[in-house]
């Protein structure tokens, strides 16, 4: 590390004890509420996805979810002429959905060398911080999506897609709303076939087959619910309309129409590490990840031996769908010919 670097790589030190009230950085040290709280505010800022998702901060490890969803319908009537009473209904969902935090590490290293190139920018303190928050959000969204089961000791090799570090939300569907996911069609055994040999003949008559047959009346119609679907999908429904010639007319067409993909009447949307072969579909606002609250650790030291600098991070984090009757899962979709 040069010597210009190591000045601002100080400073970047004594920032982190000012802001969460420490002597020693370099010690392991718990991060402030009101920093955890700005983390996850820049987490959600620096994805588009994540942004409209809820990042909540949690008092307790484990309990009943918040009931962020909207719940069912409130409107009623009651005659208090005589001995009737009129009774309240919360606006949200308070379903008996139990949440449990389990702690998750974003342990990062910064190369000298990279560090001495950042020491040529103002910014030198948020670059650090960036570069972590970054992967931080696409680790939210690698977990939510894929995340199975939780081991105490995760194994990169077997799960890349970090199966075990925690439970997801497509999960979370599958074990606690089995009958709101659609894995299995008539035609071939394990699969959800579309095609002109499939179950559907499209994938929109799938996905809206699933919107109609999977979810209550009062949520089918909601139209923030949203298809988030894997590119493998999207790509089939969509390469052939690109894949030719257009007359001016019909290129302006087909360009509206992929900058505003649709499936089964709804908004589609591809989001990084979706499953393949999966269509996911519900509101942004009904997927939370819970953080707990004071539990966010943070370890920052010098490792000369290897020419680095290395972060040790890890906070206490729960995948929770607030409202499952606002949620569907289509997933082992085949195309069949």
């Amino acid at each position: 590390m040069q010597e210009a670097t190591r000045i601002l790589f100080n400073d970047f030190l004594d920032r982190q004890a000012e802001l969460n009230g420490i002597a020693d950085p370099t010690a392991k040290f718990a991060v402030e509420p009101s920093i955890q709280q700005k983390l996850i505010d820049k987490r959600q800022e620096s994805s588009e996805f994540l942004s409209r998702v809820n990042i909540i901060p949690v008092t307790e490890m484990k309990g009943a979810s918040l009931g962020l969803g909207i719940g069912g319908p409130l409107v009623s009537n009651t005659d208090t002429s005589g001995n009737g009473t009129r009774q309240t209904v919360s606006p949200s969902n308070m379903d008996d959905i139990e949440y449990e935090c389990r702690k998750n590490n974003s342990d990062t290293h910064i190369t000298y060398a990279l560090l001495d190139a950042w020491a040529k920018f103002s910014d030198f303190q948020t670059r650090i911080q960036n570069q972590i928050v970054k992967r931080q959000a696409l680790d939210n969204i690698l977990v939510g999506l894929n995340g199975t089961h939780f081991a105490a000791t995760s194994n990169p090799v077997t799960y890349p897609n970090r199966e075990d570090v925690n439970i997801g939300w497509l999960q979370k569907l599958r074990t606690d709303k089995p009958a709101h996911v659609m894995d299995e069609g008539a035609k071939v055994a394990g699969k959800v076939t579309y095609g002109p040999g499939g179950d559907y003949a499209t994938l929109d008559a799938m996905v809206y087959d699933a919107i109609n047959g999977l979810l209550p009346s009062w949520a089918r119609g909601d139209t923030a619910l949203t298809c988030f679907v894997s590119f493998d999908l999207l790509n089939d429904k969509y390469f052939p309309l690109i894949n030719k010639e257009r007359d001016p007319t019909e290129q302006i067409a087909r360009d509206t129409i992929m900058a505003t993909k649709r499936l089964g009447g709804k908004a589609a949307e591809d989001i990084p590490f979706m499953p393949q072969a999966t269509i996911f579909i519900t509101r942004h606002d009904n997927l939370s990840i819970y953080e707990q609250e004071g539990k966010r650790r943070r370890h920052i030291k010098e490792k000369p031996e290897r020419d680095r600098i290395e972060d040790y991070q890890s906070s206490n984090d729960a995948y929770v769908v607030e409202d499952y009757d606002f949620a569907c899962l289509i997933e082992n979709i085949e195309y069949a010919a």
